[in-house]
């Protein structure tokens, strides 16, 4: 799972501004290395459907963050996709 000194470190790498902790960017930073983090988990436990449908949520509500962003921001978001690697 992740660990308080990880979260700061993903927090500290995609604030805004010095007092950011809860900025889109942020909050799509900290999902995307939770959904990753459940992906390796199925790879091992191919039954946990319980923990799926939290993947699920957890896609879903990045999936809504990032349009967020795009209608915000085109840019913003274009940067943000590179820097996590979610497009091919």
């Amino acid at each position: 799972m992740l660990t308080k000194e990880e979260k700061s470190k993903i927090i500290e790498s995609y604030k805004n501004h010095p007092n950011d902790t809860g900025s889109p960017e942020v909050q799509i930073a900290i999902i995307t290395n939770r959904i990753n983090y459940l992906t390796k988990h199925f790879s091992t436990h191919k039954k946990d459907f319980h923990s799926r449908t939290g993947l699920m949520k957890l896609v879903g509500r990045r999936k809504r963050l990032l349009e967020y962003i795009k209608s915000q921001d085109v840019k913003r978001y274009e940067t943000l996709i590179k820097r996590l690697k979610l497009r091919k």
